[in-house]
């Protein structure tokens, strides 16, 4: 769904990729274990910022009017314009070259790395908040969408991210919500590998 994310191509490679106009974050460096809470690689309609993976739902409620309490790493497709929890949020694409997820029971946990097979990024849908912390400082935040897995994914887990071809982009950081409805479906059979994830996946986590 994810649960851990890696991005190790340049930022020049994913300006170049993603057709940019907007000059990359400069000072990124490849990481190959990026976790919840940390900050990440987003691009917006106005271009490539940090945002904490993770919106603290300060004020946000549920539908029985409650408060949210647990941090929103991921949102479900099936309810992220209808759930008054994400209501006023903006959108994103958190690009990465890939992520990983885990089997097995405690402390027998296989983790797994999952990446495009051509090579090259794959473009998470996102949601984004915008987290005014003590002191008027501003923090701005982002949790991927999810959807039921495809094929490949469905054999480690039971969600995957809402992948988004590059042409898509445009329509899912703009479009309407009806409009960017057809997005949100599991990403085409076969066209990613799963490998066991080796220490070296972990460098530098």
């Amino acid at each position: 769904m994810p649960g851990r994310l890696f991005l190790t191509a340049s930022m020049t490679a994913l300006a170049a990729e993603t057709d940019s106009d907007v000059a990359p974050i400069s000072g990124e460096q490849p990481r190959r274990n990026i976790a919840p809470g940390q900050q990440v690689v987003t691009l917006t309609s106005d271009g490539f910022i940090r945002m904490r993976w993770g919106i603290i739902p300060v004020g946000r409620v549920n539908a029985r009017g409650r408060p949210v309490m647990e941090t929103l790493i991921n949102a479900r497709c099936e309810t992220v314009f209808d759930k008054s929890a994400y209501e006023g949020t903006g959108r994103a694409v958190v690009p990465v070259n890939g992520w990983y997820e885990w089997t097995g029971e405690k402390r027998r946990k296989t983790a797994w790395s999952i990446r495009p097979k051509d090579g090259g990024f794959l473009f998470f849908a996102a949601i984004t908040d915008v987290w005014t912390a003590p002191g008027g400082i501003e923090l701005p935040q982002v949790a991927t969408v999810t959807c039921p897995p495809n094929k490949d994914v469905v054999k480690i887990h039971h969600r995957m991210g809402v992948l988004l071809k590059k042409s898509d982009i445009p329509l899912w950081l703009t479009g309407e919500p009806e409009d960017v409805a057809r997005l949100m479906q599991p990403w085409h059979d076969g066209q990613l590998e799963i490998a066991q994830a080796t220490d070296v996946d972990w460098e530098g986590a």
